[in-house]
């Protein structure tokens, strides 16, 4: 997602213990720093959650545990609902680079499907249905790429390295 701007990226296998809060931006700052501990070099980590509006933007930066507690079935039935379904998908990442830790966001609102659709093995795009389409992230394959939090949020990223690091 961040295309040919002239970095390499290599993927680096280590394993972060992840703080448990709701502050996605005290998780992605606490994340980058034990992956830079541990790499020392410029790293960069992503993280991504669903803000359900009725719940007040929760689960946020709890989605993975909330999510493998409720799985797709259960997760839709309780919210999917509702009369408000309304929810934002956010990633964050966090760069750090020695010097400085900067933030990318990219987000995308959308509605919980009131049952789970598409290929349910990549968490939760088959409850996430974005604004503007009548499927779900997992119904639409890789045109999710083109309009993904995901994407945005790379968007951001990339320039940054282009303009300040490369």
């Amino acid at each position: 997602m961040i295309g040919d701007i002239g970095v390499s990226i290599v993927h680096a296998p280590i394993k972060i213990h992840e703080i448990q809060t709701e502050n996605i931006e005290d998780i992605v700052r606490d994340k980058v720093l034990k992956a830079f501990e541990q790499i020392g070099r410029p790293v960069f980590i992503e993280h991504t959650g669903l803000y359900i509006e009725s719940l007040s933007g929760f689960p946020g930066g709890l989605t993975q545990v909330f999510w493998d507690k409720l799985g797709p079935d259960t997760f839709s039935e309780l919210f999917g609902r509702r009369e408000n379904t309304a929810l934002k998908a956010k990633t964050v990442i966090a760069y750090c680079d020695a010097k400085n830790i900067r933030i990318f966001e990219g987000e995308v609102s959308g509605n919980i499907s009131p049952e789970p659709r598409g290929n349910i093995e990549f968490q939760w795009d088959c409850i996430f249905i974005p604004e503007g389409y009548d499927k779900t992230f997992a119904e639409l394959g890789e045109e999710k790429n083109s309009i993904s939090m995901r994407k945005r949020a790379f968007e951001q990223f990339s320039q940054y390295l282009v303009e300040s690091v490369i």
